[in-house]
């Protein structure tokens, strides 16, 4: 099965979001993960409370992780790291330029978790052809 990781900045919201609805979306199909090139404490309160209320999904124990936690990935999908995404041996790396949600409004922010959701959609959509 093929590793597939989400990887921002602070891997807090929108990794998070994308390793979740991947293994939701895509479970059969990658091992899933997510990371973050600074990684914070906590994931975002936001992140945790609108995916629970919209999309049904526990959030709460996921944890941010760091770069060097990943296995060996096979694609990558980048999301919005801009100068701080890595640099990683893998077989397809994927660019997602998704704004951050962090600080935005819950209107701003659960259109930020539609996108990722519809991206998410679309690559297991794809990869499932591949």
């Amino acid at each position: 099965m093929k590793k597939i990781a989400f990887v921002c900045v602070h891997n807090s919201c929108r990794s998070q979001i994308a390793e979740v609805l991947c293994k939701i979306y895509a479970g059969d199909q990658f091992d899933t993960y997510s990371a973050g090139t600074d990684p914070v404490y906590e994931i975002n309160s936001s992140a945790i409370r609108l995916m629970k209320t919209y999309y049904g999904i526990d959030m709460t124990r996921q944890k941010p992780k760091t770069i060097s936690e990943l296995p060996q990935i096979d694609i990558l999908v980048t999301m919005g790291c801009e100068i701080t995404c890595p640099t990683m041996p893998v077989s397809q790396k994927i660019s997602w330029r998704i704004d951050d949600p962090n600080g935005k409004s819950d209107e701003e922010f659960l259109a930020i978790i539609h996108t990722i959701s519809d991206h998410v959609r679309a690559l297991a959509e794809t990869m499932h052809y591949d």
